[in-house]
């Protein structure tokens, strides 16, 4: 799964103003023919996007190219079940990525339109998040 090499903090804060608006990054079809566009706001663990790099490699075999435009940069940390109060802070139990929406989260390029279409939908169906398929503007 895809997490940091090294961090300067362990601990992130969860922070909601990083949430807010739509993204002015990382928002349009960039290196493929067809993208996979987040439609809501929130959190992607390393799990899901690995789920989804999996079923997408899988559905596409060796035709094609996928890329993963999403990166989880955040720690997400959680105390342990029936635990008291206080003693500080959880552990980090997993990554995620902040997800705006408008922001591309996978890209497909050297297959047909309706197979992207095949592949993408098969992705979707692995976020947390309501996606749609977008192709690049040309």
């Amino acid at each position: 799964m895809l997490m940091p090499k090294r961090v300067k903090f362990r601990k992130s804060q969860r922070s909601a103003s990083t949430l807010r608006g739509v993204a002015t990054r990382g928002n349009h079809v960039a290196f493929g023919d067809y993208g996979l566009m987040s439609l809501d706001r929130g959190w992607l663990s390393a799990r899901e996007i690995e789920a989804g790099r999996v079923a997408a490699t899988h559905m596409m075999g060796t035709e094609g190219r996928l890329y993963i435009r999403v990166f989880p940069h955040k720690s997400v940390t959680a105390k342990p079940a029936e635990t008291r109060m206080g003693k500080g802070k959880g552990e980090p139990e997993y990554y995620a990525a902040v997800i705006k929406p408008g922001t591309i989260l996978f890209e497909i390029s050297g297959v047909a339109e309706d197979f992207a279409k095949q592949c993408l939908n098969a992705l979707a169906h692995k976020m947390s998040i309501r996606t749609k398929l977008v192709s690049r503007k040309r």
